[in-house]
């Protein structure tokens, strides 16, 4: 995958063994994105400084103060979806970026619509991030 022009973006890693229903996948991609954000917002200590104008909610800070969050917000909020194709992958890959020091949010279904009743970790979404940090965790991966 190319690097993206972006300062910072956001991954969507899906499980595309699972066949989810488009809706479903939606869902599970709009719970992690939200979570990773909501995680890096809170890490940061800025939960103070989001704010809402003209219908779109944004991070607010001074010219200077930048990190990978707020020009995450300045430049459009890039999100690529990726996907893995077993639960053994998506967890591996969780706890790789557990351990380089990101915020990662992991979705576990209650599987009460799908997966037979069974909890099933079907996404995980890093916080925004530089590529060049997240990108030899997640560049190889095959887009969604």
């Amino acid at each position: 995958m190319p690097s993206s022009s972006y300062k910072s973006k956001q991954m969507i890693v899906m499980r595309r063994d699972l066949k989810m229903r488009k809706g479903k996948i939606a869902a599970q991609a709009g719970h992690a994105c939200v979570e990773a954000v909501l995680m890096a917002i809170a890490r940061e200590g800025r939960g103070a400084d989001v704010q809402a104008g003209d219908g779109w909610a944004w991070l607010y800070h001074e010219d200077d103060d930048r990190t990978p969050l707020t020009d995450w917000f300045d430049a459009g909020v890039a999100k690529v979806c990726v996907y893995v194709d077993s639960e053994e992958e998506l967890l591996g890959l969780a706890e790789r970026g557990r351990g380089l020091g990101f915020a990662v949010a992991l979705v576990r279904d209650a599987g009460h619509t799908e997966f037979h009743g069974e909890p099933t970790y079907t996404c995980l979404a890093f916080e925004p991030l530089p590529a060049e940090l997240i990108d030899p965790l997640t560049g190889d991966l095959p887009l969604y």
